[in-house]
């Protein structure tokens, strides 16, 4: 008879692709957990993993047994912890899928939440790619609006976001500050790679009207943070969400330009699958959030 442990053991070997990081987690011996996935594919006739001295790989018959057991796990966690939070405090584990961007962003939301519930585990794994949380296993994803999928339930977090140029002003004093989009083909400017591979073209908006350029530029990085570092350092102009380099605009440091066609949108949102029962921890983080963005707009 396969128990719950199990199920839990494979999910996370084949999310972490490690044994001893799957056992830190389940904090269990690493040779107990080796024993446990043994015994499960023993019974089950197929390998769901494939092992050696440096890696752990998945197998095809691995993969359809996780995409197949995940939802269910994921629903049989969520009635114990809304069976074992009746009538007290939230309890449990919340893991939330997001970015390492957003994650940063949303420390003090993690923050608060941490010292109102203590007795909940929150679990923040970051990405840059959008994923499917179900299949996933995460209780909620937080990423910007216009990200999350339609069939979910999506709380704001914050408000609108506004996508900038910057560069440092000795940078703009050597190459001149562009008048318009178009004047940034001929400047130096530090490239954005998506999670996808490919180059994001930097977006813009005047009098209603949408346009897109491809940047040029011997740099290119895929986290703003380096981004940001390279403007700071005068190497080129970076577009930027605006919350990434607010300190330095407001310390001059790095300056504007294009200003008025900066485009805006939707900030980030917590979601989640609209399911008649919410985990009482998740439904904890929503109303937290929702407090949150009240006070601040």
């Amino acid at each position: 008879m396969t128990t719950l442990a199990e199920l839990d053991a494979v999910l996370a070997v084949a999310r972490l692709r490690s044994f001893r990081a799957a056992a830190d987690v389940l904090d269990v011996s690493t040779s107990a957990l080796s024993h446990t996935i043994a015994a499960l594919e023993k019974r089950l006739g197929v390998r769901l993993f494939n092992r050696t001295t440096r890696s752990v790989g998945v197998t095809a018959a691995g993969e359809e047994f996780v995409a197949n057991i995940t939802p269910a796990l994921l629903e049989l966690r969520r009635a114990f912890e809304i069976a074992g939070s009746s009538g007290g405090a939230p309890s449990g584990t919340l893991r939330i899928n997001t970015s390492a961007a957003a994650a940063v962003r949303c420390m003090p939301l993690f923050t608060e939440f941490a010292r109102k519930y203590p007795s909940v585990k929150l679990d923040v794994v970051t990405e840059g790619r959008l994923i499917d949380i179900v299949a996933n296993g995460f209780d909620a994803g937080i990423r910007l609006a216009e990200s999350v999928p339609q069939d979910m339930i999506a709380v704001q977090i914050e408000p609108a976001l506004r996508y900038v140029v910057v560069a440092s002003p000795a940078c703009l004093d050597a190459i001149g500050r562009p008048a318009t989009p178009s004047d940034l083909l001929a400047m130096p400017c530090v490239r954005m790679r998506l999670p996808s591979g490919a180059i994001y073209r930097w977006e813009f908006m005047h009098n209603g009207t949408p346009s897109a350029i491809d940047a040029h530029g011997t740099l290119t990085f895929d986290h703003p943070a380096l981004m940001r570092e390279a403007a700071l350092e005068g190497l080129g102009l970076a577009y930027l969400a605006e919350w990434h380099v607010a300190d330095a605009l407001a310390q001059g440091s790095l300056e504007q330009v294009l200003g008025a066609w900066a485009v805006s949108v939707d900030g980030l949102c917590l979601y989640y699958p609209g399911r008649r029962h919410v985990p009482p921890a998740l439904r904890a983080l929503a109303e937290l959030a929702r407090e949150r963005f009240r006070s601040r707009s």
